[in-house]
């Protein structure tokens, strides 16, 4: 099965332009303080830039933050589908991810809702390794793992929380 979250992006953020710069703020500023508490001006300034860029490239802040949003969940997709691959356990897999998300700093987008109400790519991804519901049931407890992790819960806490999801032995 292709899974389009694997494939190489058309354009790679680069200071060099506005909307690169845009990207990279939109990364940073998303991935820190979530959706709501991000501000289209306070994107522009942090990219150096008006906000005309961000419209004319994105059509609002929503669309700048799908762009970004899919690219981090592309990230966390193929590292989730790598693990599971290689026969992790779904919980195992979910901490490869956590670790990832907590390094790169997206903890807080990835921990909420997309503002848009469009399905959980992470939730697709483990149904296909978990008999329903479980991987939308786990999903959501990583997602819950992030909010505690965004709201000041020790990694090692958030981490061990995830691997508790794994299930007893013998109950599979």
């Amino acid at each position: 099965m292709q899974r389009h979250h694997g494939m190489v992006p058309d354009w790679i953020p680069t200071r060099g332009s506005a909307k690169g710069r845009l990207v990279l703020a939109a990364l940073e500023a998303f991935g820190r303080n979530g959706y709501a508490a991000v501000a289209v001006a306070d994107l522009a300034s942090a990219a150096e830039t008006t906000t005309g860029p961000l419209y004319h490239h994105f059509e609002s802040k929503l669309g700048l933050y799908a762009f970004v949003r899919e690219d981090v969940e592309r990230r966390v997709l193929d590292r989730l589908e790598g693990a599971l691959d290689v026969g992790a356990e779904p919980a195992d897999a979910l901490a490869v991810a956590f670790d990832y998300v907590r390094r790169a700093g997206f903890v807080r987008m990835l921990s909420e809702p997309h503002p848009d109400g469009r399905a959980d790519p992470i939730a697709e991804l483990l149904s296909t390794y978990a008999r329903p519901p479980l991987g939308a049931m786990l999903a959501a407890a990583w997602r819950a793992a992030l909010a505690a992790s965004a709201t000041g819960a020790s990694d090692a806490d958030v981490r061990r929380a995830i691997l508790a999801l794994r299930p007893a032995k013998g109950r599979a």
